[in-house]
């Protein structure tokens, strides 16, 4: 009797899981728009819906009122802590993506667009090879919260002695010195989580003129913490 109680509580939780399914791969394809072609869809979808699974079969309606409102932050968190795992930043490539920032930067100052893997190769005397997956590497973490972005690389032993609000008032001052139109661009990168494509279409901006924005505003905040 108790079995079969069990039995049928499960099923309730696993339709539950069900009726969110198409929330889950809208997320994922959300987040899917934001990464790099070698990144696939499907890991995404298949991470958000095993974590939907979990969460379903022990949520307790007395303590949430929304299962969707419980569920929503856990399962894309889910999606970022697989994209962690990928382990895309090891310490040698970090040096590369600093080296290929600067290179691009410029390359953009006098060419007005970016180099090519291939350009880029020639520029820093690299194989091909290692700077595609060094570029795929830094556009993965381009969709990480801020504390993840700032964690990339030796500075992570500065940021780890600032306190948080001390690092939000940083932050703050690092955005104040942009225009309102460049502040809108990460607003709507972090916060609406619009993709470049989407934000350039918006505000008639080049796609790599904001992610130049966006690299910017991380090298000035990891220079404020003494980064």
């Amino acid at each position: 009797m108790i079995s079969a109680y069990n039995e049928d509580l499960k099923h309730k939780k696993d339709e539950l899981a069900i009726q969110y399914l198409p929330a889950v791969k809208a997320m994922a394809f959300r987040l899917k728009e934001r990464l790099p072609s070698s990144i696939d869809y499907m890991d995404l979808s298949a991470i958000g819906t095993e974590e939907l699974i979990k969460l379903a079969r022990r949520y307790d309606e007395g303590l949430n009122d929304s299962f969707w409102g419980y569920a929503k932050k856990r399962v894309y968190g889910a999606m970022l802590d697989y994209l962690r795992s990928l382990d895309v930043v090891s310490r040698s490539s970090r040096k590369l993506i600093k080296a290929i920032d600067y290179a691009v930067e410029e390359y953009r100052a006098t060419h007005d667009e970016e180099p090519s893997d291939i350009q880029l190769a020639a520029m820093l005397h690299e194989d091909i090879e290692k700077i595609h997956e060094a570029r795929v590497a830094s556009s993965i973490y381009t969709v990480m919260p801020l504390d993840d972005q700032l964690q990339v690389g030796d500075e992570g032993a500065s940021l780890a002695a600032i306190e948080r609000d001390e690092l939000i008032n940083i932050i703050k001052t690092v955005l104040g010195g942009y225009s309102q139109r460049e502040q809108l661009i990460i607003q709507l990168y972090y916060f609406e989580e619009l993709s470049l494509k989407e934000i350039s279409e918006v505000l008639d901006i080049t796609e790599s003129r904001i992610s130049q924005i966006h690299k910017s505003v991380i090298h000035k905040i990891k220079e404020s913490v003494g980064a």
